[in-house]
Formats: structure tokens, sequence, C-alpha cells
């Protein structure tokens, strides 16, 4: 054999020999931990079916399409009776909001074994409508049926990253309205770097009703932020008030326009239904500060006779609405969901999606969207078979582009009341 030749394969296996060492190095350097792997879970939180006045509990899965949770000796149980969740926009803080005067905030995180872990609490006053915001959790305690006399809504400003609050502020909502009324927020939403807070206007703060003399308007405050000084305010006639007590009216598509959601709700002293306007969807173009008087979606019109009571905003211009044939009060949720294009108008019955006499109740907020806004996620709680009061409970999991739903997660035990996505990452 010639040196050269002899000299090239053994370059050549050196270089084999070599190559087969580096990777069980790099194996072992990511089962080191290296690597940055994440844990993802579902939170759902239930109300037990088998004791009364239960506080919920938080419960955890791996899917919504399949599989079984339950409330016996599972989960984390939640202090107080009533109580509303969000997460933070990077979805690695789940916050738990107790319905009462100086309630408790309560934060949670996912460990590195996918629990949930407790991290934080502090004291707050009743919270009526909060949002993420940047950083931060924006709540506003909003003055309506149980004060009589003081008009100020106070606001607070929790950041995400320390778990506390960092500001707060006050608004008087008598000033904000202009008309006699008190402004009452149904909720609040970041867009762009301001905070949109649609409002009802309100005359019988301190009785158990929600009155009003101006039952066909719709008002958005427009606030900057971090400061919340008011900027402006926005009104349109075509419609009656954005949203619903405790329920969101507002989003924002992927483009930045931003859809308004009216169900004409508004009522007089006797708690009669007094709009003149349909349940319809207006709009607010990205960047603008007014109403677009070019858009309008008459959706009692489109649905044959039906009043909208909420809505899931879930990608591309779909959305899915909760709908009753009956005219509904402010605290009711439609049982029968219809999917509807923002952009060319058009509406569809969801298919697959129990019959309304069949569901005893149906969750009114903390609706979940899957992450490529292809799937919508709702919770429902049967009618037992043959007798009254509550069944098995479900999460259905809507596909907007079909218009049909499927039957997912059953909740043992429970009544679902929100659905969250929570993730860990860690290195």
């Amino acid at each position: 054999m010639k040196l050269s030749t002899l000299i090239l394969n053994l370059s050549l296996a050196i270089f084999l020999v070599a190559g087969c060492n580096d990777s069980p190095v790099d194996n072992d350097k990511n089962k080191s931990g290296d690597h940055s792997e994440t844990i993802t879970k579902f939170i759902v939180t239930a109300k037990p079916t088998a004791l009364e006045n239960a506080a919920d509990y938080l419960l955890t899965a791996d899917s919504l399409t399949s599989g079984t949770v339950s409330t016996l000796n599972n989960g984390t149980e939640q202090d107080g009776t009533y109580r509303y969740y969000t997460t933070d926009q990077e979805q690695t803080k789940f916050f738990s909001f107790l319905y009462g005067n100086n309630g408790e905030v309560a934060t949670y995180t996912l460990n590195n074994n996918g629990d949930l872990e407790k991290i934080a609490s502090f004291q707050s006053d009743r919270v009526h409508a909060f949002a993420p915001v940047n950083k931060d959790i924006l709540s506003m305690h909003i003055p309506g049926i149980s004060q009589q006399n003081d008009p100020t809504a106070r606001w607070y400003r929790i950041n995400t990253e320390t778990v506390q609050k960092v500001d707060e502020g006050e608004i008087n909502t008598k000033e904000l309205a202009g008309n006699g009324e008190w402004a009452f927020f149904s909720w609040i939403k970041q867009v762009d770097d301001k905070v949109f807070a649609p409002y009802y206007s309100i005359s019988a703060a301190g009785q158990n009703v929600f009155s009003t003399q101006y039952p066909d308007s719709a008002w958005i405050a427009v606030f900057s932020y971090p400061e919340m000084e008011l900027q402006k305010i926005i009104k349109d006639d075509r419609t009656s008030f954005i949203g619903r007590y405790y329920t969101d009216g507002l989003s924002v598509d992927e483009s930045g326009d931003v859809y308004a959601f009216s169900y004409s709700v508004a009522n007089d002293d006797e708690h009669q239904f007094i709009s003149t306007k349909p349940t319809a969807v207006t709009r607010i173009k990205d960047g603008k500060l007014s109403f677009d008087q070019d858009y309008f979606f008459n959706i009692e019109e489109a649905s044959g006779g039906y009043h909208m009571t909420n809505h899931i905003y879930a990608s591309d211009g779909f959305a899915v609405l909760l709908m009753t044939k009956e005219q509904n009060g402010r605290y009711d949720e439609g049982k029968r969901l219809a999917v509807v294009n923002l952009y060319d108008k058009t509406f569809r019955w969801v298919s697959g999606f129990p019959e309304a006499s069949n569901i005893f109740k149906i969750m009114e907020r903390n609706y979940l969207v899957s992450e490529d806004g292809s799937t919508a996620h709702i919770g429902i709680t049967l009618k037992k078979e043959g007798e009254k009061g509550e069944g098995s409970s479900f999460i259905y999991n809507i596909d907007v582009a079909n218009a049909s739903a499927t039957r997912g997660l059953k909740v043992e035990g429970g009544r679902i009341t929100a659905i969250h996505k929570l993730e860990n990452s860690s290195n």
C-alpha cells in the first residue's frame, strides 16, 4: 500500500471515531439539564356538586380533548365561595380573586413536577373587572349596588413578576358618566399601549338593580397606561352598552382592530328590558379612537331573532357566540352556540353541541382558546337523565372553522367554572 493511501485511511478512521464520540458527549450534556423543557398543564376549576356553597377546586389536566379528572380527594381547594381567575400574558402565573370585600388574591405557578404551587397572596378590595396589561394584572373595584353615596372606583396594578400591588388610583364614576348617573365598567382590555374600559350608565346605586335612563348608548373610556389618566370617551348610539356585569365585551383581532359586543340588557327600575337596540357587534379600527361607522353586524337579525349573551374570540375573525331565544338577563348565559365570521358577517349554528334543554349549567366566563386559535374550549354541566338536577360535566371543544363541537375531558363531581392554560419553563 502506498504511503499516501495509508495516511488517508488513517485520517478517515480518526475522523469517524471522533465523530462517533461527539454524540454521546452532547447527549450527556442534554441529559444533564442544559436544555430547556416546558411543562404545560390545563387548569380546570370546578365547584363540587355534592356540597352546598362549596368553594372551587383547582384541578390539573394534561389534555382537554379526552380523559377524566375528579374533585374527589383531588385538587387545590379555594378559600371563599365565589372565585374568578386569570393568568399573566406569558401564562406562567395563575391568579385567583375572591368575590368579596377585602378578599384574598392568591397566585399559583407550576412547580418542576407539574403541580400547582401557591407562591403569594395579599388582600384586595372586591374586584369587578380585571385583565393582564403588559407585565401587570390591572383590577378595578367599582361602586354600584353596595355603595349609595360614594361614586369612586378604585384601580390596582399588580406586578406579575413581584406578585404585589405596585400602584393604585381612583376614578370618579359620576364625573366620568357626565349625565347624572354613574359609570359602571363591564370589563377592561389592553389595546396597544392603552386601556379600553367599556361601561354602562346606572342610576340606582344602593339598590338591587342596575337601572338607567340611557339604555341605547355604548361608551368606552380610554386610559393611558400605567398612569390610568383618562384620554377620551368613545361613544356610539347604534347599540346598547358593551359587555355585561362581570362579562367581557371587547376583543382585539390579529390586525389590531377592536370588536365591541353589545348584549342589549339595559333595564329600568322594574327590571324590564328597555333598550331598543339589537344585540350586535361594532368595530374600532386599529389606531383609532372612534367607532367605525361603516361597520355594523346585527347578530339578532343574522340569527333569526336570537339574543347574544357572551362571546369567545378565536382567531382570523372567527368568534363563538352564546345565544338564547329568550330575552337574556344580566346574569343569564345562552345555552346554544353559534360561530360568526366578523369579517364577512356570516353566521352558523354549532353542530354536535348538546341541546339547550339538556344543559343544566354552562360556563359564564373564563373560556379558553387553543394557541393556534382553531378551537374554543367551554365547560358545561348536563342535566341528570330523567331527573332534575346536575349530571355530568364535560369540556366541549369547538372547531371554529367547521362550527362543530366534540365532547372532551370529563370532570367528575364538579361543575366547571373556568379553564386556563399554565406553563413552567425549567432549565
